[in-house]
C-alpha cells in the first residue's frame, strides 16, 4: 500500500509526498501554508489521480519526461519526479493511479 507523507519545509510550508509501495517518491505537492490545505490536497489526489484528463503530461527543458496532477479546477496538486521515457512517466501515472485511493496518511510534522 502507498503512504502519504506529510512534512514541513524549512520555510514552515507543509508538503505531501505519494510514496509508492517500493518507498519511491512518485508524487510530490505544492506548499501549503495551513496544514489543513494539505491535507485538502491528499484528499483532492486520491479524488483526481483515478482522472487520466487529469494527467499534464509535460517535457522540462532538461528533456525529461514528467507530469502533474491537476484538480477540477486546473489548479495543480502535484507534480511527479523526472523520468528518461515517456514509458517511465507512464508507469508513473499507472502507479499515482493504483497507489493514492487507499494510500496511508503519515503525519510526520506530529513527530517535532
Amino acid at each position: 500500500m502507498g503512504k502519504f507523507i506529510i512534512t514541513q519545509r524549512v520555510n514552515k510550508e507543509y508538503q505531501f509526498n505519494l510514496k509508492a509501495k517500493n518507498g519511491e517518491i512518485i508524487l510530490t505537492s505544492e506548499g501549503y501554508v495551513q496544514k489543513v490545505s494539505c491535507q485538502k490536497g491528499i484528499e483532492s489526489v486520491k479524488t483526481n489521480s483515478q482522472d487520466d484528463t487529469r494527467y499534464d503530461r509535460r517535457i522540462a527543458v532538461n528533456e525529461k519526461e514528467y507530469f502533474v496532477l491537476k484538480a477540477r479546477n486546473g489548479e495543480i496538486i502535484g507534480k511527479s519526479q523526472l523520468y528518461s521515457s515517456k514509458s517511465g512517466m507512464e508507469n508513473g501515472i499507472e502507479s499515482v493511479k493504483q497507489n493514492a485511493p487507499t494510500a496511508e496518511i503519515i503525519d510526520e510534522t506530529l513527530k517535532n
